[in-house]
């Protein structure tokens, strides 16, 4: 397969570039990483109002913009690259499970207000071991006199302090395996429902724990049915991070690069070192890499590939390893500027770390891909 850019889309993204990198500097990364919210609602609706962002991949008939994976793959990999501070992967996730989940009414009933970016949302699916699979879903839903009630624990849910709809994944109370699952809808400030902020190494990302203490939640689709809608969310979900974290790793490649080639010792550049060629030369090759398994992935969702959980899985393993590695390499090629707060380098680090076992590590998900392909 060949695959490359439109003429479009790469005007569109050196469009999103520049306005990410003026939105975004590492100074206003900072001044956001250190709040509560870790976002601000003022600029996050300016965000939606001039570029229309969260819209890119809803369907127009529910106040999106109708595209596909493909430009959200951009869109992701753009605000990795400039480490954004707003509530947009958490709002994205929410707004493809109501999409795989719900019915024509609930769509048009909840994705307008995400599409505008009025409302923000999130995907709650890891309880408290952390598992992103159907037997590890621990939250139960119970009905009575025609209203459904959660009970149970959210763990790792993104911007989940701050979110308005909480898209949750529950099971029907005395079922089993991927029997009974169900996704339903939460407000953020539903009776019953607690949020704490976790402390995170990644303060540029910001996690919660939801406690459910019998909250009612409306269910999305036919309750106890979501099987399929859930592992198409999450096959979605591993490979918009991984296009955002081959934007993140890009970004730290060239900033190492740019530092090399500055820094002079000895009389002349340390980019005319050997060890510093072979670590750049290493660099790009994980990073392309990344970049072809994230973008391939993008491209089956859109096409309906048969292969896509080996895709999703392959592209997830690659993007994690990738971004940890460029960034260790990025560190080292400060020198021993490169581990202090000052420098820069070390807030994609901890996003590389953070994202690495967020919805699964390579180790998990190789072994997703091997399983599909032997079956």
């Amino acid at each position: 397969m060949r695959f490359s850019f439109t003429p479009e889309q790469e005007e569109f993204r050196a469009g999103l570039r520049r306005a990410l990198e003026a939105r975004s500097p590492t100074k206003e990364v900072r001044r956001l990483m250190a709040t509560d919210a870790g976002w601000e609602r003022d600029s996050w609706q300016r965000l939606n109002t001039e570029l229309g962002l969260t819209a890119i991949q809803i369907p127009e008939e529910f106040g999106g913009q109708g595209f596909g994976f493909g430009e959200l793959g951009i869109v992701l990999e753009e605000m990795g690259r400039s480490l954004l501070c707003a509530p947009f992967l958490s709002t994205a996730l929410a707004a493809m499970a109501i999409q795989n989940a719900g019915s024509e009414e609930q769509k048009r009933a909840l994705l307008p207000a995400l599409a505008d970016g009025s409302k923000t949302a999130t995907l709650a699916v890891s309880g408290a071991s952390g598992r992103n699979d159907a037997a590890g879903v621990a939250m139960t839903a119970t009905q009575s006199g025609g209203v459904w009630r959660l009970v149970g624990t959210k763990s790792f849910v993104l911007d989940g302090h701050t979110a308005d709809l909480i898209v949750a994944l529950a099971r029907l109370a005395g079922t089993k395996g991927e029997d009974g699952l169900a996704f339903f809808t939460v407000p953020g400030d539903a009776a019953g429902l607690s949020r704490q902020r976790l402390d995170t190494m990644d303060e540029t990302r910001k996690l919660a724990r939801l406690q459910f203490a019998s909250v009612e939640a409306q269910p999305l689709g036919e309750p106890g049915k979501a099987a399929a809608a859930f592992d198409r969310t999450m096959q979605q979900a591993v490979i918009c991070l991984a296009n955002e974290m081959v934007g993140g790793a890009d970004r730290l490649r060239q900033d190492a690069l740019d530092y090399t080639k500055m820094r002079m010792q000895f009389g002349r550049s340390i980019a005319s070192f050997q060890v510093t060629k072979h670590k750049a030369a290493d660099m790009l090759v994980d990073v392309e890499m990344a970049k072809s398994a994230a973008y391939y992935a993008a491209a089956a969702l859109d096409e309906g590939d048969d292969e896509l959980p080996a895709l999703a899985a392959l592209a997830k393993a690659s993007a994690s390893e990738a971004y940890l590695q460029t960034a260790i390499h990025a560190v080292q090629m400060h020198g021993g500027i490169g581990f202090t707060w000052d420098n820069d380098t070390h807030l994609w680090f901890k996003r590389a770390k953070s994202s690495e076992i967020l919805f699964g590590d390579a180790n998990w998900h190789r072994e997703q891909m091997m399983r599909h392909w032997k079956h």
